[in-house]
């Protein structure tokens, strides 16, 4: 049935809108939507990746999946290929990703590749999800590949190994670090933006936020809330002082995931928006359309998020810099009030805990 825009379809479980031609711009994240569409527009930027592929181990990669791990098609983990036919026929992705399924117990999933996406599921996360969080998570790796973000993926591997190899050469090193730590930043809003993904193919909010609470804490739903999840992340960016602040960044930098109670509230915010509302009537950004996204345009929305996160985020360093930007008299008086954790009237904040805990240094599963 077709409604000139979005159609549905039936597909195994339930009937689930389709998005014919939709672009991966209708529900990328900003920061990932500006550079990606900089990226793109960039001059000789496809030549200069392909020179590259040269010295990236792509090739080895696939040879290592097909020889260690099972392929998922008509034969082998028939349920997973259906979703993932599902996922592309969903998000109009003409080609289906290659697919496989590696033995590892940890709960990860991957989209890597330079000339084509190969998305890679361990037996952790299959074995961890049901049907309908799994197909949130395959929708979530089709989003990366319908982004293009598996080349970018790909180079933060390798570039990661690379400043292992060279980290006996102090400057060497550096430059490689300030180039992973830029990567990251924005792969972390990629992961934002491809958890977008994952909802408009599984058009499930609750078995999405079901997944992402089994991959923090495990196959122990009776024990688990949506609402005390969600309640950490608040917690998360609100308790505390400076120092907390200070721990949260330097305990986010070496991952490529955002945290997982985080992830989880930024999703449910965009399932409540008015741009996730427009979408799914059908009305939202068109593949054919991408040769003219605005560069400018792009860096203006992205530019205009990072301002309305500082204007409303509870977290004390962004807090202070609301006070600068305003102005703010007693500096000296306000940064020993921060690092003290006290509030803007001087009293004593409350302890709330969270100071963004020791997971820090560890990369988030689940994609």
């Amino acid at each position: 049935m077709t409604d000139g825009n979005g159609t549905t379809e039936h597909l195994p479980g339930r009937s689930r809108r389709r998005f014919p031609g939709i672009s991966s711009r209708a529900y990328e994240h900003p920061a990932d939507r500006s550079a990606l569409v900089a990226l793109r527009r960039l001059s000789g930027f496809d030549t200069v990746f392909k020179a590259l592929s040269g010295l990236l181990p792509e090739r080895s990669l696939r040879l290592l999946f097909l020889s260690d791990s099972v392929r998922v098609d008509d034969a082998q983990f028939t349920h997973l290929y259906a979703m993932l036919r599902d996922a592309c026929y969903i998000l109009d992705l003409e080609k289906v990703p290659a697919m496989y399924v590696t033995q590892d117990p940890k709960p990860n999933a991957m989209c890597i590749g330079l000339d084509e996406p190969v998305i890679v599921v361990t037996t952790g996360l299959v074995e961890l999800l049901d049907e309908e969080e799994m197909r949130a998570v395959i929708g979530h790796e089709v989003g990366h590949a319908l982004s293009g973000h598996a080349v970018y993926r790909t180079i933060l591997l390798f570039l990661t190994g690379l400043a292992v190899k060279v980290a006996w050469i102090p400057l060497g090193n550096v430059a490689i670090m300030a180039i992973v730590t830029a990567l990251r930043e924005w792969f972390r809003k990629s992961e934002l933006s491809a958890d977008r993904a994952g909802l408009l193919v599984g058009q499930d909010l609750q078995a999405s936020m079901r997944g992402l609470m089994k991959i923090a804490g495990g196959n122990h739903l009776h024990e688990m809330n949506v609402d005390a999840f969600l309640k950490q992340a608040d917690e998360y960016e609100s308790s505390g002082d400076l120092r907390d602040s200070v721990l949260k960044i330097l305990n986010v930098l070496p991952r490529s995931h955002p945290f997982t109670t985080v992830r989880a509230a930024e999703l449910r915010k965009w399932a409540a928006s008015r741009d996730h509302q427009r979408i799914v009537e059908g009305h939202y950004d068109r593949r054919e359309d991408d040769k003219d996204t605005s560069v400018y345009e792009s860096f203006r929305q992205s530019a205009s998020h990072y301002s309305d996160t500082v204007r409303t985020s509870k977290d004390p360093l962004m807090g202070l810099l609301r006070d600068l930007g305003d102005g703010a008299g007693d500096l000296g008086g306000k940064l020993r009030d921060r690092f003290a954790g006290r509030g803007a009237n001087g009293g004593a904040k409350g302890d709330g805990g969270g100071s963004g805990g020791a997971e820090g240094a560890t990369g988030a599963a689940g994609s």
